[in-house]
């Protein structure tokens, strides 16, 4: 068994991997085509486990960002038929170590119930939990009719700075364990509105006056996609204008020819879980959120 940095060769076992256990975390060939043509470095690094040249386990790091600079995170699997081998504690000793170097001092992960028992040994408690849902955009709710004054158009139609503006409120208002803080537009503008992985033609905003009062942003690519973030500004909530972009945007999606769509909630945002069920996603799996020391 071997356990080593992740190269641009592994591709194919690792696309194979993420669609066997967690497809709903919709991991695309870009996504991880870009991911590992990058050089790995203290803080985002991934780690593949093989055995007899199969890939059996995979674990990433990233920091979080935000106030808290030392928040690390990390995303550990490893195939069923392999575990309780001591791949997933060797994998997690490489995260930990990786995270540490960056300068961290605590490190989450989204874990499987089942893992709950096994990550406290390590450390690892349980702040909450998060609920995952998908949907085939064909079958969504049918759009809501916007009200006269809003106007829906996607996220290519709008001045890049416009949106940093409403992100930033957004970020700062989020439900979650980590609060994240604003970085430089000049970031964001690279990490989020140049992103390759970011698909601004299947992301909607609703806009009042000619002002951004909402909006949801789509991550992956034309087959399926990961709804990263949707909100409104705090004035405008409750009008139902969370519904009404996501409405949009998934239709948007059916008609480019996409046929998954996921998302993720913690499970105390009530709001956002009943927009969800409202458009007809289906729950696929709740995950244990769990954070340790590092």
């Amino acid at each position: 068994m071997e356990i080593r940095a992740a190269a641009a060769g592994d591709v194919d076992q690792g696309l194979a991997l993420h669609d066997t256990l967690v497809p709903y975390l919709v991991t695309t060939r870009g996504m991880l085509t870009r991911r590992l043509a990058r050089p790995a470095e203290p803080g985002r690094a991934t780690f593949a486990a093989f055995d007899g040249g199969e890939l059996v386990g995979w674990a990433t790091t990233d920091l979080i960002g935000g106030s808290d600079p030392s928040a690390g995170e990390l995303r550990l699997l490893v195939r069923p038929e392999h575990r309780r081998r001591g791949i997933g504690t060797q994998l997690l000793a490489a995260t930990h170590a990786n995270l540490r170097a960056a300068g961290a001092t605590t490190a989450r992960v989204f874990a499987d119930p089942s893992s709950v028992e096994w990550a406290a040994q390590f450390g690892y408690r349980q702040t909450r939990r998060v609920v995952y849902a998908g949907i085939d955009p064909r079958h969504a709710h049918d759009q809501p009719e916007p009200p006269s004054a809003v106007k829906l158009v996607t996220l290519t139609e709008v001045r890049p700075e416009a949106l940093y503006a409403v992100d930033v409120v957004a970020q700062r208002t989020k439900p979650g364990d980590a609060k994240i803080s604003a970085r430089p537009y000049d970031e964001w503008l690279a990490a989020v509105w140049r992103s390759e992985d970011t698909v601004l033609d299947l992301s909607v905003a609703a806009t009042y006056r000619d002002e951004i009062v909402a909006f949801t942003l789509s991550l992956g690519d034309h087959t399926m996609i990961w709804s990263k973030m949707t909100s409104t500004l705090p004035e405008y909530r409750g009008r139902g204008l969370a519904k009404l972009v996501k409405a949009a945007a998934l239709q948007r999606a059916a008609d480019a020819g996409v046929r998954g769509a996921y998302t993720a909630n913690y499970d105390g945002n009530t709001p956002m879980l009943a927009v969800n069920e409202w458009l007809g996603y289906h729950r696929i799996a709740t995950h244990a959120v769990l954070i340790c020391p590092l």
